[in-house]
């Protein structure tokens, strides 16, 4: 059976890549815009009624709008943006965390944020063990490539090379916050510390846990076996070991990628523990993880098209 997508936005980088991934599989049939009409609204509706899944790449305000103008029609959505990330009624779209079945069945879907996957993977299923306690005021300190900045954040990094880093969010209100609570079901918000370097791609995200200032959590043992076997059926989440050479690099030459690897560090006494997520921004922190959604609504193989 073949299916239609739209991707609404798909000029954009995560559109782009969605598409590479669909590219030449035969149960999909693409529903496309041209330049001149890709941003007209009536177009847009016409799209979105014709097919079966549409996938929006779109800022904030025109997810909404795109949301709205497919109301009456049969289409299932995917939102790459923040704009449904914490409504009620769409799925999050985080089969590992939610449930293949839920995103497999469901009508609306939105699909995380890139560094809220990392943070949720990690923190999620350890706080439902009850191995970390969810009124805890956790803290988060990642890093991205600027290529999940947009086209202006791109230009800027690939026009100034002197850029060796950039913090931002510096009044503690980064938009994946409100998902990371929730999806972890926090008592308090985590205090979010996010940075960009001058990579296209790639992303780590930390987690830091002082265990001995902390009551009623697990050993670093406990935490790493439950992550382990939470996720031993996923093709896509994977627990692995700390790097034989003691550190972890992101290069800026890296490939696409949609895996998504955890980490649990502990100290020499166990005192201390970094819980760590390695992901591509754009892998199964955008397109990638779309892409999966995609695969399991349409009854499709769920890694197929994925770079794994």
């Amino acid at each position: 059976m073949t299916h239609s997508v739209f991707i609404d936005g798909g000029a954009g980088t995560t559109g782009l890549e969605i598409a590479d991934r669909l590219a030449g599989r035969p149960e999909f049939e693409m529903i496309v815009l041209g330049d001149a009409r890709r941003k007209d609204s009536a177009a847009r509706r016409e799209a979105l009624h014709a097919a079966d899944f549409a996938i929006l790449c779109l800022h904030d305000d025109a997810a909404r709008e795109a949301a709205a103008l497919a109301q009456g029609s049969k289409v299932r959505i995917i939102d790459a943006s923040t704009a449904h990330r914490v409504t009620p009624g769409w799925v999050y779209g985080f089969p590992e965390i939610v449930g293949h079945e839920h995103v497999a069945t469901a009508a609306r879907v939105s699909n995380p944020g890139c560094y809220s996957t990392g943070f949720i993977a990690l923190v999620a299923p350890l706080v439902r063990a009850g191995l970390l306690p969810a009124d805890w005021p956790y803290s988060c300190n990642a890093v991205s490539g600027y290529s999940g900045g947009g086209k202006a954040l791109i230009q800027r990094f690939e026009e100034d090379r002197d850029i060796a880093w950039r913090g931002y969010a510096l009044a503690l209100g980064h938009k994946h916050v409100p998902e990371m609570q929730l999806r972890c079901g926090l008592a308090h918000p985590p205090l979010f510390t996010p940075a960009v370097i001058p990579a296209h791609r790639g992303m780590v995200v930390e987690v830091p846990l002082p265990l001995a200032a902390m009551s009623g959590v697990g050993t670093a043992a406990a935490m790493r076996e439950w992550l382990a076997n939470f996720y031993a059926s996923s093709p896509v989440v994977h627990v692995v070991d700390a790097p034989e050479d003691g550190e972890l690099l992101l290069r800026a030459s890296a490939r696409p990628s949609d895996r998504l690897e955890l980490m649990v560090l502990p100290n020499a006494d166990g005192t201390q523990v970094r819980l760590v997520a390695v992901l591509d921004n754009l892998g199964k922190g955008a397109s990638g993880a779309a892409v999966q959604s995609l695969n399991l609504m349409a009854g499709c193989a769920e890694t197929a098209g994925l770079q794994l």
